[in-house]
C-alpha cells in the first residue's frame, strides 16, 4: 500500500519510519551514580521536577532523609485532605507540589531576598 494513502497521511500526521529507533537518553559526562531525585523517586514515591532539581541545587540545598521523610509526609497529608498544588514547607525550603503524580515543582529557600508570593495552590503544609 502506498504510505501516501495511510490513514496518519491522510489526517495530516506523520507516519513513523520503520527500522529507525529514537536514540538513547544519556547523562551528563561528569554524572556519576544515580540522580539524587532517581533515588528519592523509588525510595519515597516523590519526584522532583528538572527545574526543581536545577534551581536546589544552584543553590546548593540538599536533603537528609528525616528532611525528605517529612516531605513525603506533607504530601501525604495534603492529598488526605484532597489537595491539588500545595506549597510544603521543610525547614527553610517552599516546595510547590503537583500532589497527584507526588512531583516537586518548583523549590525556593527562605533566604532568597524579597518576598516571595505563591500562586496556583490550594493547600500549604509546614512540616
Amino acid at each position: 500500500m502506498d504510505p501516501r494513502l495511510s490513514p496518519a497521511a491522510r489526517a495530516g500526521g506523520i507516519a513513523p519510519t520503520p527500522g529507525i529507533a529514537p536514540a538513547p537518553r544519556s547523562r551528563p559526562a561528569d554524572a556519576s551514580g544515580p540522580a539524587f531525585a532517581d533515588t528519592l523517586g523509588e525510595q519515597l514515591g516523590v519526584r522532583f521536577s528538572s527545574h526543581a532539581k536545577a534551581r536546589l541545587e544552584s543553590r546548593g540545598v540538599s536533603f537528609d532523609s528525616g528532611q525528605l521523610q517529612r516531605l513525603g509526609g506533607g504530601i501525604d497529608a495534603a492529598a488526605a485532605k484532597g489537595s491539588r498544588e500545595a506549597l510544603v514547607m521543610v525547614d527553610q525550603v517552599a516546595m510547590v507540589v503537583a500532589v497527584r503524580n507526588r512531583t516537586v515543582v518548583t523549590a525556593l529557600p527562605q533566604d532568597e531576598a524579597g518576598p516571595a508570593v505563591f500562586t496556583n495552590i490550594d493547600t500549604a503544609v509546614i512540616t
